[in-house]
């Protein structure tokens, strides 16, 4: 028996579940693994993850800790933290559907707003970190 890897279907599943909500993108232009030169702001980053065993009772589990960012051009804070409160509606101690296996829960971790400082210095980032715990389908 082989262990799952659920970066890959845990990032599809955050994905799909923000991009299937009609309120979250009418307030983005769009969700982003890569973000084109084209992308207008504000728009939603799937980042970094960092995956940790966490095996119990003879079946696999995973700790996939993901890493999301909001990036605005707003003045001041307060979009990115409305997008960002909309972000965790939707996956904080929700359920998830998990391509091969089964999610057991979302827990958010910590959000962090930044100032990029660099010219023109109007871009806003939230970074939102969220851990999800998954074991494999029996």
């Amino acid at each position: 028996m082989t262990a799952p890897a659920p970066m890959l279907p845990v990032q599809q599943a955050v994905y799909s579940t923000l991009t299937g909500n009609a309120p979250l993108m009418a307030l983005i232009s769009g969700v982003y693994d890569y973000v084109p030169e084209s992308a207008d702001y504000p728009f939603v980053v799937i980042g970094e993850a960092i995956e940790t065993p966490d095996n119990a009772h003879g079946r696999f589990g995973r700790e996939t800790v993901i890493t999301l960012h909001v990036w605005s051009q707003h003045r001041g804070h307060s979009q990115g933290l409305s997008i960002a409160a909309a972000v965790t509606a939707l996956l904080d101690h929700q359920p998830l559907t998990i391509t091969g296996l089964d999610h057991i829960v979302t827990r958010y971790e910590f959000s962090q707003t930044l100032t990029d400082p660099e010219p023109p210095g109007d871009i806003r980032h939230v970074v939102l970190r969220y851990r999800i715990v998954t074991e494999q389908t029996p």
